[in-house]
């Protein structure tokens, strides 16, 4: 496998530590629901470490982001979605996890990532989440999450937002189900560390990876912010813009992921 720091396309060693550093606990899951907008619930799949969090995550899944969420099943919907599949992977790093699932008053996430609602949303999620645990919290989208993760930073860059952002497969172009994409954000608002995670191999029509510089671009304010590109994995099995394809990071996932972690574990200073 291969990566790239910065905005410039370049090979470094993965960082073998890491990967045996992961606990092999199974982590434990729960459903949830916090209060939000009048009238509206906020649900999500909270997973928790083996041990004390030493962070949270809201983690963004693509598509509809619609998780069809059930006690005590679980997730009904999307469970091979890239993040979905690598959230006890999360959890077993040590990091307090929440799967967002739509808010109750709707049944899916076209044209509502970007909006005000969804921030609404989300600042009660982190509000949650700190009260838990004392710990920063991250934003971590895929796909179409990462409109999610990019609209609500940028919303709430000034209060009640989260500590970092993870944009994974960004859709920078629309489609015929909604207009947003990362593009139409408010990157330049984003005032807290950013990181940028692209396959080169990436052939989804919405999700460019040559994309990512302008991303890299437009996050005036982020810092600080980095691009990691990949390349490998296993051949599609799946539709380009799916999770068993290069989008998905499909066969390196967990490299992936470690990548994600150890990034995150880093010390940022604004």
């Amino acid at each position: 496998m291969r990566y790239s720091t910065g905005h410039r396309v370049r090979a470094v060693l993965v960082v073998s530590l890491l990967a045996a550093a992961i606990q092999a606990e199974a982590a434990s899951e729960e459903v949830r629901a916090v209060p939000t907008r009048k009238g509206v619930t906020q649900g999500f799949l909270l997973v928790h470490p083996p041990g004390t969090p030493t962070a949270s995550l809201i983690l963004f899944a693509g598509g509809d982001g619609h998780l069809a969420l059930s006690p005590p099943s679980g997730i009904g919907q999307l469970k091979f979605n890239f993040l979905v599949k690598m959230r006890e992977r999360f959890a077993r790093a040590g990091f307090l996890v929440a799967v967002v699932d739509t808010p109750s008053d709707r049944g899916d996430y076209w044209n509502f990532r970007t909006s005000k609602e969804h921030a609404e949303d989300m600042k009660q999620v982190i509000a949650a989440l700190r009260e838990m645990a004392p710990v920063p919290v991250w934003l971590v989208g895929t796909s179409m999450g990462s409109v999610s993760a990019a609209g609500v930073a940028g919303r709430l860059a000034a209060g009640g937002g989260p500590d970092g952002v993870v944009l994974t497969s960004s859709v920078t172009q629309p489609s015929r189900a909604t207009g947003e994409t990362v593009r139409t954000a408010q990157l330049g608002d984003i005032r807290v560390a950013t990181l940028i995670v692209r396959h080169k191999d990436d052939s989804c029509r919405f999700s460019s990876p040559s994309d990512a510089p302008v991303l890299y671009k437009a996050l005036t304010q982020a810092n600080p912010k980095e691009i990691l590109t990949f390349e490998g994995g296993n051949p599609p099995k799946s539709d380009p813009c799916e999770a068993q394809a290069q989008h998905g990071y499909f066969g390196i996932e967990r490299e992936v992921v470690d990548a994600i972690i150890g990034w995150i574990r880093a010390p940022h200073q604004g």
